[in-house]
């Protein structure tokens, strides 16, 4: 049943997440949930209206500084904000400046808008995120606390063990595949109240034993290609996000690409290959 069908315009704001890496299209750029969930959204209401803020790499102080006003003066119907998983994945973080920033945010967001939603962010599973797991969980507790004192929705992906599927996750190791953008939309939509198209939660198909060489061998390149010049970012100070714009600075009509409108069991997009981390 249907809570509510009448979102005529949606906001979306965060970093690479909601950006779209790395659900990687033909030419270049990147789709994601966000702008799958505006397609959806789209094809029910004529006139539907879009911006997508979120840019890659950019920490909590970030998106609050350059995109939260942004957002809230544009008073659409829906925003999501999802933002300060960047500062956790940092060697050293006060997490106490982090929820103050996204309390900060949730606050600004809350009332401009008719309904905010919060997200629990996906976890891979694997040895590396251990070592963050702590840092996250206290910020899905704020996020949690939050979202009750302000009537947000919140999507619980973190709680969802298919997402932890190393699967889901593309070569960087730190950004969803375009199948697991497609699920994070289904969950979007089924929290707004809005009929399921499907089980976002299904688990995949048992995987096929990879051989130790084939591990050993993915891991070098993976050091190579991504995680070293991820470090080297952050020796520099630097993100892949900076200079870079919003891919939709603008609250503007949707048009909708027969791509972004997956039906029920669509095959999953072809595993994209990121740019680098964020």
């Amino acid at each position: 049943m249907e809570m509510n069908a009448n979102y005529t315009s949606f906001v979306a704001v965060g970093d690479s997440f909601t950006e779209g890496m790395s659900d990687l299209l033909p030419d270049g750029s990147y789709r994601g949930w966000a702008d799958l969930l505006a397609a959806r959204l789209a094809a029910r209401t004529p006139g539907f209206l879009y911006a997508n803020l979120a840019v890659r790499g950019k920490l909590i102080g970030q998106i609050v500084e350059e995109q939260v006003d942004v957002a809230a003066a544009m008073k659409p119907d829906l925003v999501t904000l999802v933002g300060g998983l960047n500062d956790t994945l940092r060697p050293k973080v006060d997490m106490g400046r982090v929820r103050g920033l996204l309390t900060e945010a949730v606050e600004r967001l809350a009332p401009a808008c008719g309904q905010l939603v919060l997200m629990r962010s996906p976890g891979r599973d694997g040895p590396v995120m251990e070592r963050f797991r702590p840092r996250m969980e206290e910020l899905f507790s704020l996020v949690d606390e939050l979202a009750a004192r302000h009537g947000a929705l919140v999507v619980d992906l973190y709680g969802a063990p298919v997402l932890g599927d190393q699967r889901l996750w593309d070569a960087d190791r730190l950004h969803l595949t375009g199948e697991g953008h497609r699920r994070v939309a289904e969950a979007v939509w089924q929290t707004l109240g809005l009929d399921a198209e499907d089980d976002w939660r299904a688990e995949l198909p048992p995987a096929v034993r990879v051989g130790w060489p084939a591990r050993r061998t993915s891991d070098i390149r993976f050091a190579r290609q991504h995680l070293g010049p991820w470090i080297m970012r952050r020796v520099t100070g630097r993100s892949s996000g900076d200079g870079r714009p919003p891919k939709r600075p603008e609250l503007l009509p949707y048009g909708i690409p027969e791509r972004d409108v997956p039906g029920p069991g669509a095959a999953p997009a072809p595993d994209a290959r990121p740019r680098g981390l964020s």
